[in-house]
C-alpha cells in the first residue's frame, strides 16, 4: 500500500492527466500528451477522478453526455474504448510509470447499455507493467454494480533501449 504522500501524488498526476487537459500543462508535467482542442472538450469533460486507491489503481466517476450517445441512444462504443484507452493510461501514471506511444491492444466486451445523463464508474488497475509494455484491465460500471464493459489493455510504455 502507498503512503499517504506517495498516494496523494498518484491521485494528482491522474487528475492532471484526465481533468486538466491544456497540452501544454502536459508539457510542463512531463505527463503523455493528450490530444488537444476538439478531442478533449468531446471526450474527456466531465470526467472526475476519485481515488487511486494504491499505485496502478484508480477510480473515477463520469456522467454520460448526450454528445457520446449512438444512434441507439446509448454510450457509443468508441466512446467507450477512448474512456477504456484514457482511464488506464492514467492508473499507468499512477504507478510512476511515463506512456508514450498507442496502446498496442484492446479487447472490450460491451455487457450492457449507459444512457444520457447516467453516472457510472470506470475503475482501471494494472496487472503488469514491464520495461516496455503495461498491460492494465478497465471495468465501467453503473451505479448500481451492474457492467457496462469490461476491457484488457495492453499499452507502449518505452523501451529501455533504442534497440528494437
Amino acid at each position: 500500500m502507498a503512503s499517504g504522500g506517495s498516494q496523494d501524488k498518484s491521485l494528482e498526476a491522474a487528475r492532471r492527466l484526465l481533468e486538466e487537459t491544456s497540452p501544454a500543462d502536459a508539457e510542463a508535467d512531463q505527463l503523455p500528451r493528450l490530444p488537444s482542442g476538439f478531442y478533449d472538450a468531446f471526450v474527456l469533460k466531465g470526467i472526475r477522478v476519485v481515488q487511486a486507491l494504491q499505485p496502478g489503481t484508480l477510480l473515477c466517476h463520469f456522467t454520460v453526455p448526450s454528445r457520446l450517445l449512438n444512434s441507439g441512444g446509448f454510450l457509443h462504443g468508441g466512446a467507450t474504448a477512448s474512456l477504456v484507452d484514457l482511464v488506464a493510461s492514467a492508473a499507468f501514471t499512477t504507478a510512476g510509470l511515463r506512456t508514450r506511444g498507442s496502446p498496442l491492444e484492446m479487447n472490450i466486451s460491451y455487457l450492457d447499455a449507459a444512457f444520457a445523463d447516467e453516472e457510472i464508474d470506470i475503475e482501471a488497475k494494472v496487472l503488469r507493467a514491464g520495461k516496455a509494455v503495461g498491460v492494465a484491465v478497465v471495468e465501467l460500471k453503473k451505479k448500481s454494480g451492474k457492467i457496462i464493459a469490461q476491457a484488457r489493455y495492453s499499452k507502449y510504455l518505452g523501451a529501455a533501449s533504442s534497440k528494437l
